[in-house]
């Protein structure tokens, strides 16, 4: 059964590159990315790994852990990590899941029987504090992912958890929100005291809240 948006994902034990982990309770009370691979010494997923390991920092400060997936060993990891090292001028600092028994894979359905009945998808889950997942993407194998998307996603998710907002299309860090249509015109000034823009009766826009 496909992991829907709002599903609490699922936990598993694994090892990974950097030993074995309980996923829940190594998430912690933080936010989660887990995005997974097709296989080991892969072109695309190569250039993914380093673009993850340079963004690191963004991932920390917004306290969000990131883990990947390949079904492939431990040992076999620890080989390609050094190609990616290598090769992307970077140095992998997160951990990779060996999935070789397709537990995990199979866990949140990332496998593709069009392909093959071995061949893992490249998903991203976003996961919450709450254990839910709050976003899913799939990508075809011959596409890089965008990993500052990903960033700009988490930082909307975590707005939107907090605030009575949602975030308009292309929305960046520092730049208007829309406040939610459950919130009435006379409750603005007391929840948004930096004003607002009436555009549409459903269509009003503030400043993001939780800027200075």
């Amino acid at each position: 059964m496909a992991v829907r948006l709002g599903d609490v994902a699922p936990d598993f034990q694994a090892e990974t590159s950097v030993g074995k982990i309980n996923f829940h309770e190594w998430l912690g009370n933080g936010w989660g990315v887990l995005f997974s691979h097709p296989a080991d010494f892969t072109p695309v997923c190569t250039t993914e790994l380093g673009a993850v390991a340079k963004l690191r920092a963004e991932f920390d400060k917004r306290n969000v852990k990131v883990v990947a997936l390949s079904t492939d060993t431990v040992d076999s990891h620890n080989k390609w990590i050094g190609d990616i090292d290598e090769t992307q001028k970077t140095h992998v600092n997160f951990p990779i899941i060996a999935d070789p028994d397709f537990k995990v894979s199979n866990l949140y359905d990332m496998i593709h029987p069009q392909v093959s009945d071995k061949f893992t998808v490249r998903s991203v889950f976003v996961i919450g504090p709450d254990k839910k997942v709050k976003l899913t993407i799939t990508y075809p194998a011959s596409t890089g992912r965008n990993f500052d998307e990903i960033l700009r996603v988490i930082d909307s998710l975590q707005l939107t958890a907090k605030y009575s907002v949602a975030t308009p299309a292309d929305w960046k860090q520092g730049q208007d929100v829309i406040i939610s249509t459950v919130v009435k015109d006379e409750e603005i000034p007391g929840k948004f005291p930096k004003g607002y823009t009436r555009i549409k009766p459903y269509l009003r826009t503030t400043p993001q809240p939780n800027l200075n």
